[in-house]
């Protein structure tokens, strides 16, 4: 055990919520008054670094009770623990209950981003705070509004770096981040994959291959890209369930059962979205292969189902409407004097 090699290191466990949904919540603190900059909802489960989870502001699957569950936690830790200035906390929502993760007394990578989707300057302000000033002299209210939708999305060096394999986990891998802002999540999710480099196909075929415990959430998603018009390809295992559950596709060869596979399909052109997530340690050689061909041949790739499920949203919106530009000041919530 660790504790055997070196008893004067400590062990941290953590407990980890499969399925749960990680938040962040910005706010600013005078010592006196809490106002509640954003609270934002990560698009991939937890398990996933926060820094390369995508993000979405205002949350767009929590409920007004948990988030002002977060909110409301957010200000009594601020008052607490005296903060001027900012403060971050990261929860966890499971099965409605609300999970503190962390709580920062510090700004968090975030608040540019919150600042841009609300024209809130969060910093300045924070630093005007810290030199002695009170939040009630800039005339904000309790928690800083929206006009539209703010995704943010990390940005991978994945195409500088032949032979690193793709998937997503605890250890934080992006380099970069990127936003969207539309009126709708899908739209706005799409700006987003748009700006991190990851176009999303309109049309054309996508190949499906997940391990077994998301195919409980593989269906739905399918089903709308099947309805859109894609053509669907899917490795054996992942074929046979969508089948039984009406939902018609093609069987695909995996990198290990003979040719064309799935490495085949992606290196000549055919494919335009692929949706794989982790089968285990016996596929980790299938799984990296295709993911590799993915990012060497520009294919737009997928590795969890929240993503997925995204995707096939912003999709819908790519499909339904034109995409509105405005500038970024359009979408201030507030005028803001600081």
């Amino acid at each position: 055990s660790a504790v055997e090699v070196s008893e004067e290191r400590p062990v941290l466990i953590d407990r980890f919520l499969e399925d749960a949904f990680e938040a962040d919540v910005d706010a600013l603190c005078d010592g006196e008054t809490v106002v509640i900059g954003g609270v934002m909802q990560h698009i991939e489960e937890a398990g996933i670094h926060s820094g390369d989870s995508a993000c979405v502001l205002p949350p767009y699957l929590l409920s007004d009770r948990e988030v002002e569950e977060m909110r409301e936690s957010t200000r009594r830790f601020a008052l607490e623990l005296g903060v001027v200035g900012l403060i971050n906390v990261q929860y966890a929502v499971f099965r409605g209950k609300v999970y503190v993760l962390e709580v920062n007394p510090r700004a968090s990578r975030t608040v540019p981003f919150v600042s841009k989707a609300t024209g809130v300057p969060l910093a300045r302000i924070a630093a005007r705070l810290m030199a002695g000033e009170k939040l009630v002299d800039f005339n904000l209210p309790e928690t800083i509004p929206t006009q539209g939708v703010a995704v943010k999305e990390a940005v991978f060096p994945f195409n500088k770096l032949p032979g690193v394999d793709t998937l997503l986990g605890p250890e934080m891998r992006s380099t970069g981040e990127a936003m969207g802002i539309d009126s709708s999540f899908g739209m706005a999710f799409a700006k987003a994959q748009i700006s991190a480099g990851m176009e999303l196909p309109s049309e054309g075929t996508v190949i499906v291959t997940v391990n077994e415990p998301d195919k409980r959430t593989v269906t739905p998603v399918v089903r709308r890209l099947h309805d859109m018009g894609f053509r669907v390809l899917a490795t054996a295992g992942t074929a046979r369930y969508l089948r039984a559950r009406g939902v018609p596709c093609e069987v695909i060869f995996k990198v290990n059962e003979g040719r064309p596979n799935v490495a085949d399909r992606i290196i000549s052109g055919e494919v335009a979205l692929l949706i794989n997530t982790p089968l285990g340690k016996k596929s980790q050689f299938d799984d990296y292969s295709i993911r590799r061909a993915a990012i060497d041949h520009g294919v737009p790739y997928i590795t969890t189902m929240s993503a997925a499920t995204a995707a096939a949203d912003a999709i819908s919106a790519l499909r339904s409407r034109r995409r509105e530009v405005r500038s970024i000041q359009e979408w201030a919530a507030i005028p803001v004097e600081a």
